[in-house]
């Protein structure tokens, strides 16, 4: 059985066997690049721990990381982890209302951040650099448990911390026991475009663990992702659909060079079948991945390009894991029918913990749910229909919009779209597209946009009214608030 290493002491392993190879390489906006080698790593980490330690954290404490995607970042992250302490990465971006209200629930020992009116006490950038100067030295091998948090606000707009139960430990981390099934390459090297306050940046770091080099983007931008993925002949990345099919629609991305790629791994929302086959073509249908999962840990579902050829849509079979779909009263139904979506592990271990919110109801047998509903073939693999509170009910029927999304991003001229269900004296809601244009002077219209999805969408599921913006108000993560989308049109009323 694999040896069990902190986080901590696997760092200075790291260090000790490559010390001036290089860990991460940091591209700001402009493309300009800053690169870290592992023995720099271990000492800025060495020295961030003395600085947290200074400020009153311990083991077991809690520390806030609020940077941008940048090396500070990861000094602080493994700093906080060599004190056995749990990191909480957070939104950089946060405005004072919904920052502090995060910080209420979380109580943390000490916040690492950049804003102007942050909390008392708050370790700042320029606190940050000025450790430099401190001992770098070895420290006390300690293991953070729980090593890791995410902050999210979900689809009700609460704040709520999600806690990730388990030690700071290599080699007992599912998510990195799922690189050698997709084939990574020991000490890849792989791209980070998400930002590290979400669940598929913060994985990251199970990468770095590994040895894995990491070529952080600080803000993604697609056409520089595909010329630092040649540059740097990246082997791996967690994406999410928004990416995905913005790099497929650059125009030279057919004779750009992805030859380097082991797997491409994909999870989130739906992504339109139009795009995966651009993918499947750039990368091979060996390489790119299919998941399904969530930060809460309850399972995990996979599959392959080639697999995915032979069940359009799916989002794999269980990994570790047993699926259940269930009508409203709780009853198993059949193979192909929609239902809610209830996950349990095989290993039995105590997946998450809310803070801020219920944690969601369980069967007494021990699935869970993240609230998505699909089904499964028989085959045994799952599709996903849509979460269960963005569904729109029109004249009493259901529509899910990951589908009506799906069918209108297939329009040469949409470059995003995101459908909403708006107040409706007639329909109760009536389904509702906010389309972002390729190119703003050739927008299409709402008649032609409505004989599009005709084409494609029974007619209960064509959205009733149309909408075109300058951009799709998404994270940068690719997500949307669309309670926040549906209240403001509802003012506007």
């Amino acid at each position: 059985m694999p040896e069990e290493i902190s986080y901590g002491r696997q760092l200075t392993l790291l260090a000790g066997d490559d010390p001036g190879t290089t860990a991460l390489v940091a591209v700001d906006p402009a493309g300009a690049e800053r690169l870290v080698t592992w023995i720099e790593l271990e000492r800025r980490a060495n020295q961030m721990a003395r600085l947290l330690a200074s400020r009153g954290v311990g083991q077991g404490g809690l520390v806030v990381v609020a940077l941008v995607n940048s090396p500070e970042h990861f000094f602080a992250t493994l700093g906080a982890w060599k004190l056995g302490a749990t990191v909480l990465p957070m939104r950089w971006d946060l405005p004072p209302w919904e920052r502090d209200r995060l910080l209420g629930l979380a109580g943390p020992a000490a916040v690492v951040g950049a804003w102007e009116d942050g909390p008392e006490g708050m370790v700042t950038a320029a606190d940050v650099a000025s450790s430099a100067v401190l001992e770098d030295g070895p420290l006390p091998d300690r293991v953070a448990d729980p090593a890791r948090a995410i902050a999210t606000s979900g689809s009700t707009g609460s704040p709520k911390l999600i806690v990730t139960p388990g030690p700071g430990l290599v080699n007992t981390d599912p998510a990195m026991q799922a690189t050698t099934q997709m084939g990574v390459r020991p000490k890849a090297t792989q791209l980070v475009i998400s930002p590290l306050y979400h669940t598929n940046g913060f994985a990251s770091l199970n990468g770095l663990m590994t040895g894995q080099t990491l070529v952080v983007m600080e803000r993604f931008d697609a056409a520089r992702a595909v010329d630092l993925i040649e540059r740097w002949h990246v082997n791996t990345a967690i994406t999410v659909p928004t990416m995905l099919q913005r790099i497929a629609q650059l125009p030279d991305v057919a004779t750009r060079d992805f030859s380097s790629i082991d797997s491409i791994l994909y999870g989130g929302a739906p992504l339109a079948p139009w795009v995966v086959r651009v993918w499947l073509d750039l990368v091979g249908p060996t390489r790119f991945w299919f998941s399904y999962g969530g930060t809460e840990s309850l399972g995990l579902t996979m599959a392959r390009g080639d697999e995915w050829l032979g069940h359009e849509g799916t989002v794999g079979r269980p990994v570790g894991c047993e699926i259940r779909i269930t009508d409203p009263d709780g009853n198993e139904v059949p193979a192909g029918t929609v239902g809610e979506i209830f996950m349990r592990r095989l290993d039995g271990a105590q997946t998450f913990a809310y803070v801020g919110a219920a944690t969601p109801r369980t069967t007494d047998d021990g699935f869970g749910t993240f609230g998505d509903m699909g089904w499964v073939d028989e085959d045994g693999y799952l599709f996903v229909a849509d979460r269960r509170v963005d569904m729109v009910v029109t004249g009493g029927a259901n529509v899910y919009p990951a589908e009506v999304e799906l069918a209108l991003s297939e329009h040469e001229r949409v470059a995003d779209v995101v459908v909403v269900g708006l107040p409706d004296e007639e329909w109760g809601h009536r389904v509702h597209a906010i389309v972002e244009p390729v190119d703003p002077d050739r927008a299409p219209t709402p008649d032609e946009l409505r004989a599009y999805a005709r084409e494609r969408l029974a007619a209960y599921k064509v959205p009733k009214s149309y909408e075109i913006v300058e951009r799709v108000p998404r994270t940068a993560a690719g997500k949307v608030n669309r309670a926040t989308l549906i209240a403001e049109r509802a003012e506007e009323r």
